[in-house]
């Protein structure tokens, strides 16, 4: 069993190695991508290629839509029940983008706003409230994949503490 486990291993880890090498030959996208803790070659590579071209979408909004991150809706008269999410789009795209938000709220996410607001989240949602703010949180991520890939930018972790910090001084 341990000499299996072994090999199987040895074997990821060159599939590993193979994907790494694919990313950053065809695909130099990848890395703006994985500026974001929590998103590794392998969630950067499978939004890229499922995405396919960054100007699909109008706005990097969208993309959370399209995904099926975002919460169905049925309005009617006064009424607006909360709903699941719509699950549209590619399933195991939106399972990476989970693991990853799962990662940022886990306890070995870096400080971040997504995480902080993620966290904000969770306390307030009662039962269930740490498994909505992961798939709020994923949402948030796709949202921000795609900005990052339409802008070229360079990720800042902690955009919205910094004018905290500028009038505390």
């Amino acid at each position: 069993m341990l000499a299996a486990l072994e090999v199987s291993s040895n074997q990821i880890g060159e599939y590993n190695q193979q994907i790494e090498c694919l990313a950053e030959k065809s695909y130099p996208q990848v890395a703006l991508l994985k500026q974001v803790k929590g998103v590794g070659t392998l969630i950067a590579l499978t939004f890229l290629l499922t995405l396919e071209d960054p100007h699909r979408f109008r706005k990097s909004r969208d993309v959370g839509c399209y995904l099926g991150l975002q919460p169905r809706r049925r309005n009617s008269g006064q009424s607006q029940p909360q709903m699941h999410i719509s699950q549209e789009g590619d399933p195991y795209l939106r399972t990476l983008l989970v693991q990853g938000a799962q990662h940022i709220l886990g306890p070995f996410g870096a400080d971040s706003d997504r995480r902080r607001w993620g966290l904000k989240l969770a306390e307030r949602g009662g039962r269930n409230g740490k498994k909505r703010a992961i798939v709020a949180t994923a949402g948030k991520l796709a949202v921000l994949l795609h900005h990052l890939w339409v802008n070229g930018e360079v990720y800042e972790p902690q955009r919205n503490r910094q004018p905290a910090i500028a009038a505390a001084a």
